[in-house]
C-alpha cells in the first residue's frame, strides 16, 4: 500500500499497521514521519524499541528476522527499526526483507519500521521492495521544491501561532524567508522555531523576519539548471554565489550548463528532422521538471541562438581550465555567471512570450 506523506496523519487515525517503509532524501521530513508513527505506537503499548543499521556485506540478517518474529521479553509490544542507508540490501538482504515483510502480517506485537534513502524506479520494482508494499505501508518522502517552500514556511509558522501579513507584503516576506533557507530544510525548521522564541504569537513583519532569519541556503548544481531554464535570473545569481562559497567545482557547474545547451540543440535538430518533440525529448533522456521547461523554451529558440550559446559554452570551458578568451572574464566564476545569464535571459524571454500568447 502506497501513501503520500500528506496522507499519513489521516491514515494513522484509522489504525496502526504492523509494517511501515519510509523512503526519501529529506532528513527532516523522514524524521518527523518516523516520530509520528513511533508516538502513536507508544500510546498503544509499543514500549520497547530496537534499531538495526545495514552496513557492509556482512550484516547479520538473522538478528533482524529474530527480532521481527519474536515477542519482547520486557514489554508486551515492540518497535523494530531497520535502516538501509545505501538503499541496497544485497543478495542476502533481499530474501530476508521479503521474509520480514511476510512475518509482519497479522503480527500485533511488533511494529516494523524500515527507513531507506530515495530509491530509483528500478530499485522500487525489486521483489524485496514489492514485499514491503504488499504487506505494509510505503511512504515516499520528496523534498520541498523551491516554488512550494513559501507555503511550507507559512504552514509551519501557523502551527506555532504565527503568520505573515496578508497580500503582497506577506508574500514578499515568505519569498525572502525561502531565499534564505532554500535547499536546507532542517535549518529552515530551526529558523522557524527561532522566530517562536524571539517573537510572540501573531503577525510577523518583514523587518522582524529579515533581522532574525540567517542565510542558511544550500544549493544544488542540478537545481541551478532548473533555475536557468526557468529564466529566474536573480535566483540564478544567488545560486552561483552560493555554489562558489560552498567550494563547488567550476567544471561541474560548467558541465551542467553546457549539457543543457547541448541537449537543447540536439532536441532542436531532431525536431528539424521531423521527430515530434516528445520523442526527441525521450531520446535525449529529458524528463520530469526539465522536460516541461524544454517544452516551454524550445519553440522560440532559434538555431542562431543555440549556436551562439554553444560557442559561449566552448569559450567558458577553456576559461575554467585556465585559458584566456577574447572579450570574456578571466575568472572562471565570472565567466560562469555570464554564460548562465545568457541562457537564462533567452529562457526568460521565451517563457514570458509564451505566457502572453
Amino acid at each position: 500500500m502506497q501513501l503520500a506523506l500528506s496522507q499519513l496523519a489521516a491514515h494513522l487515525q484509522k489504525g496502526l499497521k504492523s509494517l511501515y517503509t519510509l523512503h526519501g532524501d529529506e532528513p527532516l521530513l523522514m524524521q518527523e514521519a518516523a516520530d509520528t508513527i513511533r508516538t502513536l505506537a507508544r500510546t498503544q503499548g509499543y514500549t520497547e524499541r530496537t534499531s538495526h543499521t545495514v552496513a557492509g556485506a556482512h550484516f547479520d540478517w538473522s538478528e533482524v528476522l529474530a527480532a521481527g518474529g519474536s515477542l519482547s521479553l520486557f514489554a508486551d509490544k515492540q518497535i523494530v527499526e531497520l535502516r538501509i542507508p545505501s538503499g541496497k540490501p544485497g543478495k542476502e538482504g533481499s530474501p530476508a526483507i521479503q521474509q520480514l515483510a511476510e512475518q509482519s502480517r497479522g503480527n500485533d506485537s511488533t511494529l516494523t519500521l524500515v527507513m531507506l534513502p530515495r530509491l530509483d524506479k528500478m530499485t522500487r520494482s525489486g521483489a524485496w521492495f514489492g514485499a514491503l508494499e504488499s504487506f505494509g505501508v510505503t511512504i515516499q518522502i520528496d523534498p520541498i521544491e523551491r516554488n512550494a517552500l513559501p507555503q511550507w514556511i507559512a504552514q509551519r509558522l501557523a502551527a506555532q501561532g504565527q503568520r505573515v501579513a496578508s497580500g503582497e507584503d506577506g508574500q514578499r516576506t515568505l519569498q525572502f524567508f525561502a531565499d534564505r533557507v532554500e535547499g536546507n530544510l532542517l535549518a529552515a525548521h530551526q529558523e522557524i522555531q527561532k522566530l517562536a522564541l524571539l517573537f510572540e504569537a501573531g503577525e510577523l513583519g518583514f523587518d522582524q523576519v529579515e533581522s532574525a532569519v540567517l542565510n542558511v541556503a544550500r544549493y544544488d548544481v542540478f537545481k541551478l539548471s532548473e533555475a536557468v531554464l526557468g529564466g529566474h535570473s536573480a535566483r540564478v545569481q544567488r545560486m552561483l554565489d552560493g555554489l562558489q562559497a560552498e567550494g563547488e567545482a567550476e567544471v561541474l557547474v560548467h558541465y551542467t550548463l553546457s549539457e543543457d545547451i547541448r541537449a537543447l540543440k540536439r532536441v532542436k535538430d531532431a525536431m528539424a528532422q521531423g521527430r515530434p518533440m516528445p520523442m526527441a525529448l525521450r531520446e535525449q533522456r529529458v524528463w520530469g521538471v526539465k522536460e516541461r521547461l524544454f517544452e516551454r523554451v524550445l519553440p522560440r529558440l532559434s538555431d542562431v541562438d543555440l549556436l551562439n550559446l554553444l560557442q559561449a559554452a566552448h569559450q567558458v570551458d577553456g576559461i575554467v581550465k585556465g585559458l584566456k578568451q577574447p572579450d570574456w572574464p578571466t575568472d572562471g566564476w565570472q565567466a560562469l555567471h555570464r554564460l548562465a545569464l545568457q541562457l537564462c535571459s533567452r529562457c526568460a524571454v521565451q517563457t514570458s512570450s509564451l505566457r502572453t500568447r
